[in-house]
């Protein structure tokens, strides 16, 4: 396990804890944990082997570091890959001290671009163990009917990068994740915003969302009212 924690005022015994994507470090969540310690809360960046640990392995990972913390609420974030460990993860666990969770750009219900990768020679090694174990048990539509976590679900809409050599990619998409994908039954809500997969993780607005969503169990879907929330 790797992770960092950091601590503020205010919002007295809620720790957010963060979790990365494929091929990404727990250091891309460094501007997200700023803004919500600004906010008050507790942060917790937690690190994973994305490629070599299977999905099973890093969702039990997880749940040892949420054993491990004494915070009084725990809320979770997750971007692509993280927030599919987060899912894993609740339909394992009961702990009462879970709260509400946030996934980003999560392909909840399948990955057009993940299967057609994964029929690419050697590329299956590079998407690692995570992606190919949940591709190959397919996703599960079901993970919320096991848990009382209220999640919400944060889609983009802006097709940069992959999406725009990868042929037949569904649109709307993030550039990787399209907006059909990302729905998840069971979700308390759903928005999705003009950022491409990776935007999320920089992105002012997107971290207004999920400040919103874990202070009230639904996102800001007025524009006015969200632009009161953005994080300076």
């Amino acid at each position: 396990m790797n992770y960092q924690v950091a601590a503020a005022d205010g919002h007295t015994g809620e720790l957010v804890i963060l979790v990365h994507g494929l091929w990404m470090p727990a250091a891309v969540f460094v501007l997200h944990s700023r803004w919500l310690q600004r906010l008050g809360y507790r942060t917790l960046r937690f690190g994973y082997h994305s490629v070599r640990a299977t999905l099973s392995e890093n969702a039990m990972e997880l749940q040892a570091c949420v054993a491990e913390t004494s915070a009084q609420r725990i809320h979770l974030v997750g971007h692509s890959l993280g927030g599919l460990i987060i899912l894993d993860m609740l339909a394992r666990t009961g702990d009462p001290r879970l709260h509400r969770a946030v996934l980003l750009g999560t392909p909840c219900r399948d990955s057009y671009a993940a299967r057609r990768l994964s029929d690419v020679w050697r590329l299956p090694t590079l998407l690692g163990q995570s992606t190919m174990e949940w591709l190959s048990r397919g996703p599960d539509t079901t993970a919320l009917q096991r848990s009382t976590v209220e999640v919400g679900v944060l889609a983009g809409t802006r097709s940069v990068g992959l999406g725009r050599v990868l042929a037949g990619l569904p649109e709307p998409n993030d550039g990787l994740v399209t907006l059909d994908e990302a729905r998840l039954p069971g979700a308390i809500d759903f928005i999705d915003l003009p950022l491409a997969h990776s935007e999320m993780l920089v992105s002012r607005r997107c971290a207004a969302q999920i400040a919103c969503f874990l202070a009230s169990g639904r996102f800001m879907h007025a524009a006015r009212q969200e632009e009161r929330l953005l994080i300076e």
